[in-house]
This record gives structure tokens, C-alpha cells and sequence, in this order.
């Protein structure tokens, strides 16, 4: 008898953890919801190429080694976004590059092929710069932002439609095609439904990240 209520409170126990994490998400005043907790990467899951390429240092999330990324795994939403307003401050180092992805799902090795990145780069050595859909709409060669500023990266996505703010201006707007489809082996790389991640680009860049949160618009 010991035995089986031991089990059932076992039982209880893991049912009730889905429910505990979700009551953990909770939004401000205005309906953001913070995914960053400033301490450690619960609610986040690394790629199991270079885990050791995040870390959290002075409640920020630092990206610096070989590629890597960092998903969110996390409540709100279930992990789970398709209309919503997404936000970092950002700070790179000379010749960073990184990336914010958006309606992505969990990969554990490689660059992600599910959803968009938006990049972040200031003087790396790619010539797509910060608030470049990457691959889709692009800025060229001057960047909105500069290194070693903290700057801001907002994501809004509203159907099939994505705008780019830094800084709080707008420097990038797109509408994906209803008939859109993308070059062989990124087919699923658009617009849809998925969670969030950060890049880790190469041994050579570091990017931190801080204040990473979504609003969630129905």
C-alpha cells in the first residue's frame, strides 16, 4: 500500500510540473512576458554542437565561440509563436555577427532550417547587416547600430508580414507571398509558427544579449 501511494504521489507530482512551469510565465502591465530570467538558462536549450558557446555573465546571455545556438523552451506559449512583437538589447563586439531566429523549432546541431533570422551585425565581414531578414530582404554593407552601444532589435510579425525596428525605427519590412517558397533544403526557412533562438557565430564573435522578451498578439 506504501508502495502504490508513493507511485501515485510520484504520478501527481509529474503532472502537476507542466502546470507549476506554466504559472511560473507571467506578464507585465502591458503583456510582455520576459523569457530571459537574468541568472540561468532555464527555459532555454543549447544545440549540442557547442554547448559551451553560451553562458550567462553579469545577467546577460553571451554568445562567444564556435557556432551554436540557443533555443527558448520555455512556457509562454508553450514555446510556440506565430503573431507577436519580440524584443533584445544587444551589444557586439567589433566583427561580431549573431542572429535572432523566429518561428523556429529545436535542432540540435547545424544552422537552423525552420523559420527567418534576423541578423546582427555591425562590422563582421558578411555584408548583411543588422535588421537584414537574412537571405530575404537584406541591408547591405551600413549597419543601424554600432559596437560596443547597446541597442535594441524589435520583431513584429502579423501574418504574413514581419517589420524591423531598431532602435525604435523602423528598418525592415516584409510580406511573405502566399505562394513564397525558398531554395532547395530551406523550404520550411519563412514564415509560420515556432519558437525563438540566438546565434553563436564563430570563435571570433561576441554578442550579448539582455532584456529578451515577447508580447504575444492574438
Amino acid at each position: 500500500m506504501k508502495f502504490t501511494l508513493t507511485c501515485a504521489a510520484l504520478l501527481l507530482g509529474l503532472a502537476m510540473m507542466p502546470v507549476a512551469r506554466a504559472a511560473e510565465a507571467k506578464a507585465d502591465k502591458d503583456g510582455w512576458y520576459q523569457l530571459f530570467n537574468g541568472k540561468n538558462l532555464d527555459g532555454w536549450k543549447i544545440s549540442e554542437d557547442n554547448p559551451e558557446t553560451f553562458k550567462v555573465v553579469d545577467g546577460e546571455i553571451v554568445a562567444h565561440g564556435e557556432a551554436a545556438h540557443l533555443f527558448y523552451d520555455g512556457p509562454v506559449e508553450n514555446h510556440n509563436f506565430k503573431d507577436f512583437e519580440y524584443e533584445c538589447e544587444v551589444l557586439t563586439k567589433p566583427k561580431a555577427n549573431s542572429g535572432m531566429y523566429f518561428h523556429t523549432k529545436y535542432q540540435p546541431k547545424s544552422w537552423p532550417t525552420n523559420g527567418i533570422e534576423v541578423q546582427v551585425n555591425q562590422t563582421h565581414g558578411d555584408p548583411k547587416k543588422t535588421g537584414s531578414l537574412y537571405n530575404i530582404k537584406n541591408i547591405m554593407d551600413k549597419s543601424p547600430a554600432k559596437d560596443d552601444e547597446w541597442f535594441t532589435q524589435n520583431i513584429t510579425v502579423k501574418g504574413n508580414h514581419v517589420t524591423v525596428k531598431v532602435n525604435g525605427k523602423v528598418v525592415n519590412e516584409w510580406t511573405q507571398p502566399e505562394d513564397y517558397k525558398r531554395e532547395d533544403g530551406w523550404e520550411t526557412a519563412k514564415i509560420g509558427s515556432g519558437t525563438f533562438a540566438l546565434q553563436g557565430h564563430d570563435p571570433d564573435s561576441e554578442t550579448h544579449y539582455r532584456s529578451v522578451k515577447v508580447k504575444p498578439l492574438k
